[in-house]
């Protein structure tokens, strides 16, 4: 029998407080979306706020279980969940992608760095 692959949710919204239950939604929809696909959740992390600040203790959560070894994949309603600075999601997708962990969102299907590794090297330069 094929081992369940160990998943991991990460919810965000843009508010101070989750005031009309979207974050509460979000998370509904990625543990559905985990059973769907055949994935046991071993993990959720949430953050309230801004995407443009990537020292949120949910992201920070999500990046010391991925460094842990404690998932394969990382599931997230859409991309930019994980947050609105194009070169700092690039970065986290590479990281992930070197610990062979594969993002997949109910939205987006699975996302890949490969997608966007010359998008990536393009950023990078254009800011050296």
């Amino acid at each position: 029998m094929k081992e369940q692959k160990r998943a991991w949710t990460y919810s965000r919204i843009d508010a101070p407080e989750d005031a009309h239950g979207s974050l509460k939604s979000q998370k509904k929809e990625l543990f559905d979306y985990a059973e769907q696909m055949g994935f046991a959740v071993t993990g959720s992390s949430e953050d309230l706020g801004s995407g443009l600040d990537f020292n949120r203790t949910g992201l920070l959560e999500v990046m010391k279980a991925a460094g842990d070894g404690k998932m394969d994949v990382l599931l997230v309603k859409r991309l930019d969940r994980l947050g609105r600075d194009m070169v700092r999601i690039l970065e986290f997708l590479r990281g992930l992608d070197q610990l062979g962990i594969r993002l997949y969102s109910p939205m987006e299907g699975e996302i890949r760095f490969a997608q966007f590794d010359e998008l990536y090297h393009e950023l990078v330069m254009s800011l050296e």
